[in-house]
């Protein structure tokens, strides 16, 4: 019989900054931190606003003393991934190597051999000046761009040794498990948006099925850099919003997307386990689910996305509940109608005429979409708003329509109520989909 597995420990990094506290009160204050970028000049694409991590952040604040050497080789979406480790285990009240020391033999909560890991990841681009120095050194002798047999032979020595290491998606998950000495079932996906609730699912498996007791999961991501915003550009995930303006998810007339990042990590244990130690859950896993688009969503042609529609079928048939039994639900909005028309089209979908009054929380108008960093901070406001009993304010700036025409009006206010089942999902880039049901444990 498969174990229960239950959330007991929050860490996000977003827009609003470090913390579950940051973010909650940004999200039920209905304020948006969706600002100009400062981390580089943005002149040249659609548009300059991002939901940027506030620039006082740094990975070597979130790391033991004996192991800030290793940020230097840390790329930012490696130190957010790391910094939200941190704060879910703290929160989860857990005693791991990174408190212990890097030589103590004992005193964990749980041994290294029961506890797992799964973060998700994105394609980490390389930092552009870095990048550009070495390639400068590449350059044709009498014509502009760079000689590939000169890179190939002496330019790319002048990248820095161990330059790899900061770009190598699965280093996410490799920093976390040596902090926190996980040495039980780990893994990295690398399925876009969808890679956190991917990484949920993964972990809750691997728990049930008595493998491990304890698992480091979620996901990170930042794109707010030259390549990582020519390819939300070229991928038509990218809105021409100017500072006045805020995407508006599932409206046809929404001015599109914001690019975003952040990291949310959860601490899933088994229930068994948790219990015996006194923690207090904020949410049961109750249910996951996945599948695959069989078109291209990013597309954007205004259907519903099949794909996203059977991963939420999935998750629901997994926690034995059915489409009118859900609550709320949490999810992207990223406020480009070609992409929110496939997202919101499989709510409505799915949920037939359950989604007329459906709460439905979106996090792109907030904090902007964190592409494969989304999944982790979905499913840890799902799991706040189970605890607190609370809906976040909706932002948007019109009335859904298309095929998300029965959702919910795109505008609502921070209200309490009853919630039991709280569905997450998402939607990716590159079609495949991923969605779990969180309950009140």
């Amino acid at each position: 019989m498969a174990r229960p597995v239950v959330i007991t420990g929050l860490g996000v990094v977003s827009a609003f900054g470090p913390g579950t506290a940051q973010l909650w009160a940004g999200l039920t204050s209905g304020t948006s931190a969706l600002a100009p970028i400062t981390r580089f000049d943005a002149t040249g694409f659609f548009t300059n606003i991002a939901g940027q991590v506030p620039s006082t952040f740094a990975g070597k604040d979130y790391v033991p003393k004996h192991y800030r050497k290793a940020t230097k080789v840390m790329a930012l979406d490696i130190e957010l991934a790391v910094a939200a480790a941190k704060e879910a285990a703290d929160d989860a009240g857990l005693i791991t190597r990174a408190q212990l020391g890097e030589d103590a033999a004992d005193g964990s909560t749980y041994s290294p051999a029961r506890m797992g890991c799964h973060v998700g990841a994105g394609l980490i681009s390389a930092d552009s000046e870095e990048l550009a120095a070495a390639l400068s050194t590449a350059k044709q002798p009498d014509a502009p761009g760079v000689d590939l047999a000169r890179w190939g032979e002496t330019g790319m020595d002048n990248l820095t040794p161990l330059w790899m290491l900061k770009y190598l998606p699965n280093m996410l998950a490799c920093h976390v498990t040596i902090i926190h000495a996980c040495e039980g079932p780990s893994n990295t996906i690398t399925c876009g948006e969808a890679s956190g609730l991917l990484c949920l699912g993964e972990s809750a498996r691997v728990i049930e099925r008595g493998d491990a007791d304890l698992c480091f999961t979620g996901s990170a991501e930042s794109k707010i850099n030259f390549m990582g915003m020519l390819r939300m550009q070229m991928a038509g995930r990218l809105g021409r919003l100017t500072a006045a303006q805020r995407p508006s998810p599932y409206d046809p007339a929404s001015p599109g997307g914001a690019v975003g990042e952040g990291a949310g990590i959860l601490i899933l244990e088994a229930e068994a386990t948790a219990k015996a130690r006194g923690a207090k859950p904020y949410a049961r896993v109750a249910g996951t689910g996945a599948a695959h688009s069989p078109r291209r969503p990013h597309a954007g042609d205004g259907t519903p996305d099949p794909g996203l529609a059977a991963a939420i079928d999935n998750a629901l048939f997994d926690a034995r509940l059915s489409p009118t039994e859900i609550d709320a639900c949490v999810l992207i909005g990223a406020g480009a109608p070609g992409i929110d028309a496939g997202e919101g089209g499989a709510i409505a979908d799915v949920m037939g005429g359950h989604a007329k009054g459906l709460p439905i929380v979106t996090l792109g108008p907030s904090i902007g979409s964190a592409s494969a960093g989304n999944g982790g901070l979905l499913a840890a406001v799902a799991a706040l708003m189970l605890k607190h009993q609370t809906v976040p304010t909706r932002l948007g700036s019109g009335q859904p329509g298309g095929t998300c025409a029965p959702l919910t009006g795109a505008r609502g206010p921070t209200v309490q109520m009853r919630l039991r089942h709280v569905l997450v999902a998402s939607s990716s880039l590159g079609g495949q989909n991923a969605a779990a049901v969180l309950t009140l444990p």
